[in-house]
């Protein structure tokens, strides 16, 4: 997959006015860009190419090829990186609007499955369902669905450091305050990769966009860990990624615990230094104190 992406700031410096027990002062204060991306692909042969659009969503400008790949990979619109020719920003465009659109290009002996792409998505930065026609219309069959996999232990004292490690690598958080991230542990705790959005469901298929280049899927044997709740839309794309095991520092949705149970996935929620929930166990897993 090769990629021409233009650089972008994630970062905005702002002047404002602070008010802190009654006295007033100004202040230069951090705040998270937030700019649509259009999501377009084109597909066919070399003579008849055809070109659609396929998403607008709402994200932190940066990692955007990744955010393609991963967004149309988890939808089920690609199986594997080998589909994809190139990623670019539009060359026609004018420079203004060029670095909100996204042009992925498709390998010329692929043609797509747009079942998806035909719902005319909206995404929205705070909710990824929205436009969506139906919660059928994205159970997506995951491709890694009936994989192997090997059996696991989760140890408490590893689990209570995932929600802090991922913090102290968030860089934009801790200018903003503002931003959701997704990031990928093995099970001794070690932070493997993340990705930041002020959308969580762009912070992680920025994440799985950038497995999927790199040549990791599936995420068999890692933890993923969410900087806010689960919600069904998260656990959908977590499990056409393959992962096996989901740790929220927010809590779940009812539809995110029934779809965690239907592919079998550990997901546990509340996650802090001391403490968390478990939604559910996989058979894979084995969470306990000590070995």
């Amino acid at each position: 997959m090769k990629t021409n992406l233009l650089e972008n700031q994630s970062v905005q410096k702002i002047d404002i006015v602070k008010v802190k027990e009654g006295a007033c002062f100004s202040y230069t204060d951090d705040i998270s860009v937030e700019e649509p991306l259009e999501i377009r692909i084109s597909y066919g042969p070399k003579e008849q190419r055809i070109s659609k659009n396929i998403s607008v969503t709402m994200r932190t400008p940066g990692h955007d090829a990744e955010l393609a790949a991963g967004f149309l990979f988890t939808e089920g619109i690609i199986s594997g990186d080998h589909q994809i020719r190139n990623i670019a920003h539009p060359q026609a465009e004018c420079s203004r609007n060029r670095e909100n659109i996204i042009e992925v290009e498709l390998a010329e002996d692929y043609i797509p499955q747009l079942k998806s792409a035909d719902r005319n998505f909206y995404t929205t930065s705070s909710c990824g369902v929205c436009g969506k026609g139906s919660i059928e219309s994205i159970k997506t069959v995951s491709t890694f669905q009936n994989i192997e996999r090997e059996q696991y232990t989760l140890l408490f004292d590893v689990l209570y450091q995932l929600s802090g490690n991922l913090q102290s690598f968030q860089n934009n958080f801790s200018a903003t305050g503002g931003i959701h991230a997704s990031g990928i542990f093995d099970f001794e705790g070690r932070l493997l990769a993340l990705r930041e959005d002020v959308g969580r469901h762009n912070a992680l298929d920025k994440l799985i966009g950038h497995a999927l280049a790199t040549g990791q899927l599936p995420l068999k044997d890692k933890i993923l860990v969410l900087s806010g709740r689960a919600s069904f839309e998260l656990i959908q794309k977590a499990a056409m990624a393959g992962i096996s095991a989901v740790a929220a520092i927010g809590a779940p949705s009812s539809l995110a615990v029934d779809l965690a149970k239907e592919f079998d996935m550990t997901l546990l929620g509340f996650l802090r230094e001391n403490r968390f929930n478990i939604y559910n166990e996989s058979s894979f897993h084995k969470i306990i104190n000590k070995e």
